[in-house]
């Protein structure tokens, strides 16, 4: 934000600027920002520009001005669309065959996750050198929180950020853009208002009136389910939120009814958390054709559990709510969870519990449903000492415990491929999506 009187500096050198007209006296550069309170904010939203598509980009400089997009097959949805294709009306999550239609002459790239998992870790290096207070929130974007770095960077947070994300630039191949607020939720709608490359503040005073006609949806934790509702209700801008008060939301909506009381007004109390556990683990799959019949989903399960137990593993964590996804050849999402009496990373123990909910998700749906895509995860996630503990109820259950340790040190030692179980042989020939990292939220 431009204010007359208020200080500002160079977003390309970081000289400090008198005057919003012109450019900097030091580089030349026209992007200059200035704010009142840019040397007082310490909280910020650092994302990656388009991440995984200025991944491809860096890697093949063919691709720097052609439309370019991450995602799976023709069944698949869209990881990520360069701000070429986004022009064309790409974005993420929309159904390949739809992208394709919009932009017909993008370079369709399948996703390469552990080349963007090795850059994300390279860029929150980066990130942990300028702040300790660096809370994940995706492979590529954080919130920092950069109180009291002042003496340790000789230099306020607003222009330690500038740095970052040249660091950013030059040593990883990808632009981010940074959202600098007093708080987090501000701090991320900051980032999203000058992309790509941006740097966008929003001080004390400029929340009550950014916020005031922005779609409700756009609070934390609004959902869909959520936001029909505050729709039905008559509610659909924040501005139009904030004229409820905390009792009515409260009484309407729960608990959440207090946090959109709070944020409507630009409040946000939460702190920048740097613990890197995720809150839940996934793993799905998207058909190449679409299956209705329940003991072929059965079978497409399995291989899914064995890889959700394989990342639980990996990441010595166990969970204890399994939460089951289907998504219909219409698009439509249904979930189903039950909470389990021990976290578990066996993946007999998660496809067990998972068939029934399969079962109930299938039988519940419309008569003659077809399915595109199947996933299993599991939340309220557990240290891995805490997992499958014996149980007098379950005496089969170390027998299960000892079977898939010894499968899973062939594994290791043989390859994925050197050992299967019998319901994993009868799975039917099919195009699996590419694996996906674990979801976090």
């Amino acid at each position: 934000m431009t204010e007359d009187g208020a200080p500002g500096f160079c977003r390309d050198c970081t000289a400090p600027v008198l005057s919003p007209a012109g450019r900097c006296g030091d580089c030349g550069s026209p992007r200059l920002i200035f704010h009142r309170e840019i040397h007082s904010l310490v909280i910020a939203h650092v994302d990656c520009d388009a991440f995984y598509a200025s991944v491809e980009k860096r890697d093949d400089p063919s691709l720097r001005d052609r439309p370019v997009i991450v995602g799976g097959g023709q069944r698949g949805v869209v990881s990520a669309a360069c701000y070429i294709a986004r022009i064309k009306g790409v974005h993420s999550a929309m159904p390949m065959f739809q992208a394709r239609k919009l932009c017909p002459d993008a370079v369709v790239i399948s996703p390469n996750m552990k080349k963007y998992s090795e850059v994300g870790r390279q860029i929150r290096t980066l990130m942990q050198a300028v702040t300790p207070l660096v809370e994940p929130v995706s492979i590529d974007e954080a919130f920092l929180d950069l109180s009291g770095t002042e003496r340790l960077h000789n230099a306020s947070p607003a222009a330690t950020l500038i740095k970052l994300v040249q660091r950013i630039e030059a040593e990883c191949g990808v632009t981010a853009s940074v959202g600098l607020s007093y708080n987090k939720s501000l701090a991320k709608l900051a980032s999203d208002i000058d992309k790509p490359r941006g740097f966008a503040i929003l001080g004390r005073d400029d929340g009550p009136t950014f916020l005031a006609d922005l779609p409700v949806n756009r609070i934390w934790g609004v959902g869909k389910a959520l936001h029909r509702k505050l729709l039905a209700d008559g509610i659909s801008t924040i501005g139009q939120l904030r004229t409820r008060d905390e009792a009515t939301l409260v009484r309407r909506y729960g608990s959440i009814g207090r946090r959109l009381y709070n944020f409507s007004r630009g409040e946000d109390q939460r702190r920048v958390n740097p613990s890197t556990t995720p809150k839940n683990v996934s793993a799905e799959t998207t058909f190449f054709q679409d299956i209705g019949d329940l003991e072929e989903l059965k079978q497409r399960l399995w291989p899914l559990c064995e890889r959700l137990s394989g990342r639980l593993k990996t990441k010595e964590l166990a969970g204890q709510t399994l939460v089951l996804k289907l998504k219909s050849s219409k698009f439509r999402t249904t979930t189903r969870s039950q909470g389990l009496a021990w976290p578990t990373q066996l993946a007999e123990t998660i496809y067990q519990f998972a068939v029934p909910l399969l079962a109930n998700a299938v039988n519940d749906a419309p008569a003659g449903s077809r399915f595109r895509l199947i996933g299993i995860g599991v939340a309220t996630l557990k240290p891995a000492s805490e997992a499958d503990p014996p149980d007098l109820a379950d005496p089969d259950l170390s027998q299960r415990k000892r079977v898939e340790n010894i499968i899973d040190d062939v594994r290791d030692r043989m390859g994925s491929n050197a050992i299967a179980r019998g319901r994993g042989l009868a799975l039917p020939a099919q195009r699996k999506s590419p694996r996906k990292g674990d979801h976090r939220h």
